[in-house]
């Protein structure tokens, strides 16, 4: 009879292209994983200008920070912890996430910085009446 115990060990298993560690081991882990830190600290930016300041902006800038995050990735030989799945994966997926924070929050309302008219369309079909 045969044992069905899992290995101790995963094998086959590769890690995502690009996941080195972006700095040597010489330096402390914030630093080696420099490109997610990067990407972190604005997203908390962002997040903190959303709580305290304006909501627009605080959006945008975490919007902006999933482009960082999309560019690095793009950019870069080695992101650290911020390769998941294959580059081209990760970077369109975060460029998708990022530009639909960045266009939904551009026409948001009440007072949308930019004006769409599939927007208005959609607008009249719930029953708001054009501005």
């Amino acid at each position: 009879m045969r044992s069905r115990r899992r290995p101790a060990r995963t094998t086959g298993t590769l890690p995502p292209e690009g996941s080195a560690a972006a700095a040597g081991r010489s330096h402390t882990l914030p630093v080696r994983q420099w490109p997610i830190s990067l990407v972190l600290a604005v997203a908390g930016l962002g997040v903190a200008v959303t709580w305290f300041g304006d909501f627009k902006v605080g959006l945008l800038v975490l919007g902006g920070s999933l482009l960082l995050a999309a560019v690095l990735r793009l950019a870069l030989p080695e992101v650290g912890m911020l390769a998941v799945r294959s580059r081209f994966t990760d970077v369109g997926v975060l460029a998708f996430l990022g530009g639909a924070v960045v266009l939904l929050t551009l026409v948001a309302q009440p007072d949308p910085w930019l004006h769409l008219g599939v927007v208005d369309d959609i607008g009249r079909l719930v029953g708001r009446p054009r501005r």
